[in-house]
């Protein structure tokens, strides 16, 4: 059963939409329909932030309660607001009382000339909402994706931090129980459609739905996070003809731990396995946090990344060095493959029409193991690679047992060089060794030149974090042996 129509909380009110193109941003919707200008366009790419709201969802792990959530607008599409409050900076003061995360920008003069305003208090808000006493770290993670080029930042952040304990009971939180008692039941109803300019959206609401969907309608487009696909829209002014989202398949939402395996939902936001990913391996923990900015990892997806078949993407190199798999599904049967084999060419994977990846495992690490990531870009945070390494190097004392060496940004695929791998296998671990791979790595790579580094930086640079990981193996082991004998002593 279906209906034609989303239903969302704008603020406190609930709204229906209807008749309205799919291919139409939250962003635009504000604006355009609603006439809400407080929200701003920048970049309409997800990378300036001007444009954040922030997203209230019912919290699947703890019943009776609310997630925040800032997103970009300007690249999430508008049927994604089914069941969820959408908040935006008008709706922040209670009255005439302006909202903390407002009065503090105020109180430490953090605007000038205002128009990155709005964002910076939204991404503020939806921090607080978690967190009431956030510290630097926390702060500059929530604001990373938020850019101004008036105030120096220092006030913005400052601002940020102040605590906001005993200045939680804002018209949101009056609103609370009305909140989760409305999403509730928006969460019973039928699967929600939404048809306009002869474009269609659907939101199928279990792994049979979805596949039974796209069984019929072969050629619709798949999305979750959608931050990658709506800059063909926005950039690009692609139009999608079928979306077919996948975030309220609850299937591809969980988060599973076994005794050696962790199992993670294809539609499963960053946000949501981040911690769990740094606690077995803190490398990749520390490499997701530059994935985008926390707005686009409270929307994009494991499945997304890797499903898009980027030869740039962050976590395929890391997923194939650590040997995952993956389980695609094709009209309710199942196969799993490993995560180097999805890739077959630029662009191209191994899916079968119809078929879509339900989830993907990773192993836990065990003694000897260790796994190293280094992403190279220009900039820290929020920025597309030029090369992405991920070593996956296991050792008994010093002689390699198993490794898997695989980069992005080297090929028209992300995948693994096997003759670097050959130079280093069964040998120690040794100056010698890390020169036989770093001349054996031109054999595996022919990298080009592009916007973002040229073949020969590509290919000196790939060859030195070679170097880099096993002068900085060698340093934590010769810390570890330090250690050991003053212990003994």
């Amino acid at each position: 059963m279906v209906a034609n129509t989303i239903k969302f909380l704008l603020n406190n009110e609930l709204v229906n939409i209807e008749n309205l193109d799919p291919n139409t941003t939250v962003l635009q919707y504000l604006r355009e329909e609603k006439f809400k200008s407080g929200t701003k366009e920048g970049c309409a790419s997800g990378d300036c932030g001007a444009c954040t709201v922030v997203l209230a969802e019912l919290d699947p792990e703890k019943a009776g309660q609310l997630t925040y959530k800032s997103i970009n607008s300007c690249i999430t599409f508008v049927g994604n607001l089914h069941g969820k409050q959408l908040i935006t900076v008008e709706d922040l003061k209670d009255g005439a009382k302006l909202h903390h995360a407002q009065q503090t920008i105020v109180d430490n003069h953090g605007s000038q000339c205002g128009f990155c305003t709005p964002g910076f208090v939204m991404s503020s808000f939806a921090l607080h909402k978690q967190n009431n006493k956030p510290n630097r770290a926390e702060v500059l993670e929530a604001l990373a994706g938020n850019l101004c080029r008036c105030t120096g930042y220092r006030s913005i952040i400052e601002a940020a931090m102040t605590s906001s304990e005993g200045n939680q009971d804002d018209s949101f939180a009056k609103h609370y129980q009305q909140t989760l008692v409305t999403l509730t039941e928006l969460e019973k109803l039928p699967t929600p459609t939404l048809n306009g300019n002869g474009n269609t959206y659907i939101a199928p609401q279990n792994l049979d739905e979805l596949a039974t969907e796209l069984t019929n309608e072969p050629k619709s487009t798949l999305v979750a996070g959608g931050t990658d696909l709506a800059l063909s829209v926005t950039q690009n002014l692609a139009v999608v003809k079928k979306l077919v989202y996948v975030g309220n398949v609850a299937e591809l939402t969980t988060i599973e731990e076994t005794e050696s395996e962790i199992v993670i939902g294809s539609a499963l936001p960053y946000s949501d396995f981040i911690d769990t990913l740094h606690h077995y391996y803190p490398d990749l923990g520390d490499m997701i946090e530059r994935i985008g900015a926390k707005q686009v990892r409270n929307t994009g997806t494991l499945g997304g990344n890797v499903g898009n078949a980027s030869p740039i993407g962050d976590m395929p190199p890391a997923l194939i060095a650590l040997g995952a798999t993956m389980t695609l599904h094709l009209k309710g049967t199942e196969r799993t493959i490993l995560v180097e084999e999805f890739f077959l060419d630029y662009k191209k994977t191994v899916l079968q029409t119809s078929e879509f990846i339900k989830s993907i495992t990773i192993p836990k690490p065990i003694a000897g193991q260790t796994l190293k990531l280094y992403k190279i870009s220009k900039r820290l945070d929020d920025d597309i690679s030029a090369v992405l390494a991920a070593f996956f190097i296991e050792q008994d004392g010093q002689k390699i047992t198993n490794v898997r060496l695989a980069f992005g940004g080297m090929a028209g695929i992300p995948k693994r060089g096997s003759a670097a791998e050959a130079a280093l296998l069964g040998k120690d671990f040794t100056k010698e060794s890390v020169a036989q791979a770093k001349a054996a790595l031109t054999a595996d790579f022919q990298p080009m030149t592009d916007v973002r580094a040229s073949d020969k930086y590509r290919m000196t640079v790939a060859q030195n974090l070679i170097e880099k990981c096993y002068l900085e193996l060698q340093s934590i082991q010769t810390r570890e042996v330090i250690e050991t004998r003053v212990v003994n002593y």
